[in-house]
């Protein structure tokens, strides 16, 4: 079971949890994006698009799961940004060796559209405003951002 905090422990609209280093991690974390999403007000203005940052999430965990060796935990941090909206999804993980082509791809790195692996990083760079790495004291962070979508631009909530 993932060790969570919700927004009293790390702060207003923000999230932390600690998944297993397993592919079980990947729909963990699909769920707790569904879980902090689901927590907003469905008024409020400039919502992220959930379908995108669940899609993006699970790309980041499960190059973690898959990249790391098995080596520590990975750490799951969703942050919901006041003003202008949006989020920023951090995945934390032991190693310290930066994700290739996250920021921008090499010369003649296009995906191969026949293989089943290559194009996670691809999503992430298309579908955010925004994405890196950083150092972390204990390996390293993984993160994008998404936009809020105006109110009148989101589709229905059932």
């Amino acid at each position: 079971m993932p060790e969570a905090t919700g927004p009293a422990a790390a702060g207003p609209g923000a999230w932390r949890v600690r998944l297993p280093h397993t592919t079980a991690a990947v729909p963990m974390a699909r769920a707790m994006i569904r879980t902090a999403f689901t927590d907003l007000d469905p008024g409020a203005a400039d919502r992220p698009d959930s379908d995108t940052a669940e899609l993006l999430t699970a790309e980041l965990v499960a190059n973690a799961v898959e990249h790391t060796g098995g080596a520590g935990p990975i750490e799951l941090v969703v942050e919901l940004l006041s003003a202008p909206g949006g989020c920023q999804i951090e995945v934390h993980d032991s190693q310290p060796a930066l994700p290739g082509e996250l920021v921008r791809p090499g010369p003649g790195a296009e995906a191969d559209p026949w293989q089943e692996h290559g194009r996670g990083l691809l999503l992430i760079r298309a579908l955010s405003s925004d994405c890196g790495h950083r150092p972390t004291a204990h390996g390293k962070a993984v993160w994008f951002t998404l936009p809020g979508i105006p109110a009148q631009r989101r589709r229905p909530t059932p």
